[in-house]
């Protein structure tokens, strides 16, 4: 089938939205779909069969989109329905599948054209609020209330990335065609060697016997970064040779980082890595002893989580719903958000080596199941068959080309 596909991010950048778009677009290209992509002016290229990107015209002094709600987003989305308006009148769909916000372009075209609209639901609108700390505005709130009411609605499927998700849809539609596709897509990629690993520890200036807690991901507020420099100051008492990496963030967020790290007392214990290839961070998991997820609000569960487990270290999280969606006491170490037990948690991790390695087979052994690429594949098999598409085989992948696709640009 030919999908016309909004995507209202930056195509392609490393955060958690574009990820989860590449991969929904690797795995419906996969099933013999062809995708033509209308998103924002910014991002990498991406090299892909079955996939041609239609870029919006960039509005007069907007340079980029930070991650969440933004005033930015209000000219950039504008643009962008323009151009989803004009690729639905020269091509020829069978649906249209839209992601976030960009549903609401999403649904009236879908009914413009005729044919089914399938809701790519990453997230809560009116809790990105929230989370981003962008607006208390009971009438902004309520906008987007109504705005997601609108998208589950009118559409003949909604796919969600997590169990907090379905009760919002069934919450606003008892009706509603739910499917839930966990942002697992583990694959070929995902391999890393102790050479690798050996190499990045050189590369940060960390020997073989230094304790090492990575972090990964984005800087924002939300992500609990301010837990995590409290938790690190306790730990470094009882384990002054231990070490924290954090691999992420843009360099103004960077800078106010390593503030509040020096501000902690860890600036001397820290090490920012800044944004790394997709391709690194294998061996970025790898290289360390305990892996951490300190996030503080929110109930989406990160991406990271489900490349955590195919790691097989340590996982440290939050006893939050963000988490405990997927993560038990049998697969990870979780801890109250607070700095205390956080730390105590970390302690734990790369001072009880034999218990680490418990949960890391465990955590592994779930992600090679529930959490595989081919369940990944046979979730977005069942979401096409939703929506009255027939059956499919997945396309056999080159040996020498494991993805089938390439990001130019490093990303």
């Amino acid at each position: 089938m030919r999908i016309l596909m909004i995507a209202p991010q930056p195509f392609f950048e490393p955060r958690g939205t574009p990820f989860s778009e590449f991969h929904r677009i690797r795995a419906l290209t996969e099933l013999g779909h062809q995708v033509d992509l209308v998103t924002y002016p910014f991002g990498s290229q991406v090299s892909m069969p079955g996939l041609r990107v239609f870029r919006a015209l960039r509005p007069p002094f907007i340079r980029g989109v930070k991650i969440g709600p933004s005033f930015a987003k209000l000219p950039l989305d504008a643009v962008l329905t323009l151009s989803v308006i004009r690729r639905a009148a020269v091509g020829s769909y069978d649906v249209v599948h839209s992601h976030e916000e960009g549903g609401l372009i999403g649904v009236l075209v879908a009914k413009l054209l005729r044919v089914p609209h399938l809701y790519d639901m990453h997230s809560s609108l009116p809790q990105q609020l929230s989370n981003f700390a962008f607006s208390g505005s009971r009438l902004l709130t309520a906008a987007f209330r109504s705005m997601e009411r609108v998208m589950i609605r009118w559409s003949h499927v909604t796919i969600v990335i997590c169990p907090a998700l379905v009760d919002t849809v069934r919450a606003i539609d008892p009706a509603a065609r739910v499917i839930m596709i966990e942002n697992a897509p583990g694959s070929g990629e995902d391999i890393a060697t102790s050479e690798h690993a050996a190499a990045i520890r050189a590369a940060h200036g960390l020997s073989a016997s230094t304790p090492v807690v990575l972090y990964t991901g984005t800087f924002e507020a939300y992500q609990g970064l301010d837990l995590l420099f409290a938790a690190m100051r306790i730990v470094a008492r009882a384990r002054p040779d231990a070490r924290l990496l954090l691999a992420g963030g843009k360099p103004a967020q960077i800078e106010e980082a390593r503030a509040n790290a020096a501000a902690a007392g860890i600036g001397g214990a820290t090490i920012f890595a800044g944004e790394r290839p997709a391709s690194e961070m294998p061996a970025y998991l790898l290289a360390c002893d305990a892996l951490v997820s300190p996030r503080s609000r929110g109930t989406n569960t990160p991406l990271k989580i489900y490349q955590y487990l195919r790691s097989g270290r340590p996982i440290v999280a939050t006893r939050l719903l963000t988490h405990t969606q997927v993560l038990s006491d049998e697969t990870a170490i979780l801890t109250e958000p607070t700095a205390e037990p956080f730390a105590r948690g970390i302690l734990c991790a790369i001072e009880d080596p034999a218990h680490a390695e418990r949960l890391g087979q465990r955590a592994r052994a779930l992600a090679e199941t529930k959490y595989s690429y081919e369940a990944y594949l046979e979730k977005t098999r069942h979401a096409c068959a939703a929506l009255g598409w027939p059956a499919t085989p997945a396309i056999t992948r080159n040996a020498n080309e494991p993805d089938g696709l390439r990001v130019k640009d490093s990303v």
